[in-house]
């Protein structure tokens, strides 16, 4: 493509962005016009107006200076001359330089990394992760690198192919193959080695520019100095030959063919190891279906031929290079990480960070987690699983970060969660998951004891209106008695108080009452589906059943008036009445309840009744710290709802609540907090000004 046109584009777009006020992503697009054609005058001029408009006026001078001496036309100059005088008028000349977008910038609360996790082995789970002292609560515990990584097929267009950071509006292609999306050079560099050749300024200045000009056009046209060190590994080098089998196949199997390239390209500079073994991963071949073993053979061959172009010597086509990458996409599906970003939908735009809180506008929208990519890490892949995790994941651009959300004693196992928790699913549901996922039984403590959380996300309610009896569903009653005959079954002599965590469920009466009541019938194994396990009531399920299917297509219908934003009245009494019907049928403490709570709490704030909006996030938090705990991450995540609420009805207790979700935030995130959550600083600041 001729540099020139290059150059025009990105002033075109410049102008667009300048028009929608995207002044820094306006001023990148000059930048990069200028290193591909230093000479053009339309770049400097758009360049000096966005300086102008950014409040560095001394740039914005200089840039217009140039501007107009490279501009050919007496109009022209005319105009750049008008613009030149009004900046030169102005009485003060500060500068307000932003920086630009920097994905180190994220690095600049960096902690210190002790050694304080060594690998072990356990008869239970193999290999894993332990602690060689003890370890303070939110304490960082492991960084690290992908050894390969691939963006998910639903965020090509929206997120970065390197960094996995969302994109700008001024989002630059791959150099030669235009396929992948950058947010900046620094990862187009990094990922495939290509970078546009600067003209030398000497060429193209002209001779009536001062010395000082003349060093503030180099400064400006030689740009970003980075150049990849010769050791990088190029990730989408292979792929950058216009041919488009990486967008086409799963992501795990292009994930594949990058783990074998960096394979490759590393055994090329060692001079050694072997092509699957550097992994040294666990993997499931052995306990997939047939089907998904021909799959497997199929995608393996397909890669093979993709590979090809660039790797034919050394991956020939035959039965050894196939079983090799058949078990590499095996290696991969059980042991690869989903790297995700912290989205919320109303904090989602720039825009609307620092913005005040007011009536009307509280933020009603999840706060979760969403899968932008999947990467392998060699150590990060050892923490095993646990549905009670005592550290968690998070990720700064796609570097792993793993942080002990509790303290850790010496010797202990520390464990992630690589799905649903404790408080998110119950037990039969997480344990499924984890077999046809990973292909393991999980026996964390979670799994193998029983929790007052497992009995009560989806417990029904006693008909005694006055017991405060749990009633289990017959699949509840056949996942908690197996655990106890287990247990029972279990040479190890635990006492049966050790095995039910039930005794923690805070000193509500009105839920331990149940509790004792369920550990009293588990010691004799008396727990049938259908009866109070307090009273022994009995209750009809299948009509229970029918009722609570019945009033969920209202709080349904309510959960899709709320996506469109258009909520009326009948649709808000509907589901209002609905709730009342689950909380008739449904324990106090299940999980449908807090969901309905909150259906019902972003409705009455989307029509303005803040005052009910706070009373059912409210409700809905009370159910979940039931389930989860007090200061679990998705508390936090609860809070920013009720916090934001409060702050809009100048509710005080909106500090209270601001200050709660740091803490927490804290634990899991640390020094990271503010980078993971970019509102929490205005948040904190609207509280402070509430209190003054």
């Amino acid at each position: 493509m001729d540099r020139n046109l290059v150059a025009m584009l990105y002033v075109n777009r410049a102008n667009l962005l300048h028009k929608m006020n995207l002044l820094v992503e306006c001023l990148r697009d000059c930048n990069r016009a200028l290193q591909i054609s230093p000479s053009y005058a339309k770049a400097w001029y758009r360049r000096g107006k966005v300086n102008a408009s950014l409040g560095n006026n001394e740039d914005a001078a200089q840039d217009l200076t140039i501007a107009k001496n490279m501009e050919s036309s007496l109009g022209g100059k005319r105009q750049i001359e008008s613009e030149l005088k009004i900046i030169l008028d102005q009485s003060k000349r500060t500068s307000n330089r932003m920086a630009e977008h920097n994905e180190e910038n994220l690095r600049t609360m960096e902690e210190p990394l002790q050694m304080i996790t060594k690998c072990v082995t356990t008869p239970d789970k193999g290999r894993g992760m332990a602690s060689i002292c003890d370890i303070p609560q939110a304490s960082l515990v492991h960084t690290e690198e992908p050894y390969a990584v691939i963006i998910s097929k639903h965020c090509r267009e929206s997120h970065c192919h390197y960094c996995l950071n969302r994109l700008p509006a001024d989002a630059i292609p791959c150099a030669s193959c235009s396929i992948p999306l950058y947010c900046s050079h620094h990862c187009g560099v990094q990922a495939g080695g290509q970078m546009f050749k600067n003209y030398p300024t000497k060429h193209i200045i002209n001779e009536s520019l001062s010395s000082d000009l003349e060093e503030y056009i180099g400064k400006i046209t030689l740009g970003n100095k980075f150049y990849p060190v010769m050791e990088n590994i190029f990730e989408h080098k292979h792929e950058c030959q216009g041919v488009h089998w990486p967008i086409i196949l799963p992501s795990d199997i292009a994930l594949a063919g990058r783990a074998v390239v960096k394979s490759i390209e590393q055994r090329r500079a060692s001079a050694g190891s072997n092509l699957i073994e550097t992994l040294e991963f666990c993997h499931n071949y052995t306990q997939v279906s047939p089907e998904s073993k021909l799959e497997s053979h199929i995608f393996s061959i397909v890669l093979l031929y993709c590979l090809q172009s660039t790797y034919s010597s050394e991956l020939p086509i035959n039965g050894a290079s196939i079983s090799k990458i058949v078990v590499l996409i095996s290696q991969i599906r059980v042991n690869s990480m989903a790297v995700v970003r912290i989205k919320s939908n109303d904090y989602e735009s720039s825009d609307q960070i620092g913005k005040v809180v007011t009536r009307g506008s509280a933020l009603t929208s999840n706060v979760e987690q969403i899968r932008v990519g999947q990467a392998i890490y060699r150590t990060g892949s050892l923490f095993n699983h646990s549905c009670q995790p005592n550290v968690h994941a998070y990720f700064l651009s796609r570097t792993l970060m793993i942080r002990t959300t509790e303290p850790v004693l010496s010797d202990s196992p520390l464990e992630l969660s690589y799905g649903p928790q404790v408080g998110q699913w119950d037990c039969k549901d997480r344990l499924k998951l984890l077999e046809d996922g990973y292909s393991f039984h999980c026996q964390c403590s979670g799994c193998s004891e029983v929790t007052i959380s497992d009995l009560l996300i989806n417990a029904f309610r006693c008909v005694d209106r006055k017991c405060p009896g749990i009633v289990l569903d017959s699949s509840v009653v056949i996942c908690e008695t197996q655990k106890l005959e287990r247990f029972l079954g279990d040479p190890k002599g635990r006492s049966m108080e050790s095995h039910l965590q039930v005794g923690n469920i805070s000193s509500d009466p009105f839920s331990s009452m149940g509790s004792l009541a369920f550990e009293e019938n588990c010691r004799t194994l008396n727990v049938k589906p259908g009866y109070c396990l307090k009273c022994g009531s009995c209750c009809d399920l299948e009509s229970s059943h029918s009722s609570v299917d019945e009033a969920w297509i209202y709080i349904r219908r309510l959960q899709d008036a709320i996506v469109s934003t258009k909520i009326s009245r009948a649709i808000l009494l509907d589901a209002s009445r609905s709730l009342g019907q689950l909380r008739s049928i449904l324990h106090a403490y299940n999980k449908g309840i807090a969901e309905a709570e909150d259906n019902l709490a972003q409705a009455f704030c989307l029509v303005g009744d803040l005052q009910l909006a706070r009373d059912h996030c409210k409700a809905s938090i009370e159910i979940l710290e039931k389930l989860y705990g007090h200061n679990h991450i998705v508390i936090g995540y609860e809070l920013v709802k009720l916090s934001s609420v409060q702050l809009s009805l100048g509710d005080c207790d909106a500090v209270e609540s601001i200050n709660r979700l740091d803490t927490i935030f804290k634990c899991y995130y640390g020094s990271h907090t503010d980078v993971m959550f970019q509102f929490l600083q205005p948040l904190r600041k609207d509280g402070h000004k509430l209190v003054q």
